[in-house]
């Protein structure tokens, strides 16, 4: 089984029920961090493929995939795309990746492909080539294999939830599935945090939900909370994350704070781990 570095801190972006604004979420965070110094790449594991077209990549200039590297046709390194956002890059997906649990699965390796690839980059990334600090991977919305290769490969899971009734079902589910893969796959694993999404502060039930969750779940949950904002909406079908479409907006705002807050989340992490 390959190692992860140190360094960059993997995170994937995981939830089985979809619409809670995962992708959205990865396309924004990813922003985010890029503009306040991180080198970040978004490992799109969607077949959707929305986080690349968010990017604004379009699906004729995806000639290798994120498909390519977990058939080991093509290293992370060949498919990665550079986006409009500086130190922000993209490996694409494509619906390619909808068959790609069939091709893999009689495989002894087949939930740690991904774990392998960001080993190998790590391990050969030329110098001025991006050095990243951040992976984030964007999951299906489904515990399939394509979700265990992205556990498998990372140090943390980042739980986007919507501020919705039911947001608190099919959690447990997932934090059993994190407690499955701790076990045995990937030891290192850890809940890093819930973002609470799709917030309306006029909507009574959205502050339900919130006190719901950070009572159930204290303080896994992030401080800031991800408003429901129509610029966040917009920012997908003009090819641009939401701080390129408007940075002054509520969203992007909030988006901001999110980055920080995990940055000094991980910094607390990494102090623990040095005591």
């Amino acid at each position: 089984m390959a190692k992860l570095a140190k360094s960059p801190r993997v995170l994937a972006l995981a939830n089985q029920k979809g619409g809670v604004g995962k992708t959205t979420t990865a396309i924004n965070l990813g922003t985010a961090l890029a503009a306040i110094g991180e080198e970040v790449l978004i490992v799109d594991l969607d077949p959707q493929g929305n986080a690349s077209t968010g990017l604004g990549i379009d699906r004729r200039a995806r000639k290798r995939s994120t498909y390519d590297v977990l058939v080991g046709d093509h290293t992370l390194e060949e498919v990665l795309i550079e986006t409009a956002v500086p130190r922000l890059w993209v490996a694409p997906s494509t619906l390619d990746l909808l068959g790609v649990e069939l091709e893999i699965a009689s495989t002894a390796d087949r939930a740690y492909r991904l774990r392998k690839a960001i080993s190998e980059y790590i391990g050969t990334a030329q110098e001025g080539g991006p050095q990243f600090t951040y992976v984030l991977v964007d999951c299906p919305p489904s515990l399939n294999l394509l979700t265990i290769n992205a556990m498998s490969a990372s140090h943390s899971v980042l739980v986007p939830l919507q501020c919705e009734f039911f947001a608190l079902e099919g959690l447990s589910q997932l934090l059993s599935t994190v407690e499955q893969v701790k076990g045995a796959l990937n030891p290192e694993l850890s809940i890093h945090g819930i973002v609470l999404t799709m917030y309306d502060a006029r909507n009574n039930l959205s502050g339900q939900v919130v006190a719901d969750v950070r009572e159930h779940m204290g303080s896994a949950v992030y401080d800031t909370i991800i408003p429901r904002n129509v610029r966040i909406s917009e920012a997908p079908s003009h090819g641009k994350p939401a701080l390129l479409y408007d940075l002054k907006s509520a969203g992007s705002q909030a988006y901001l704070r999110l980055a920080s807050e995990i940055i000094q989340r991980e910094r607390r992490i990494r102090a623990e781990a040095a005591a």
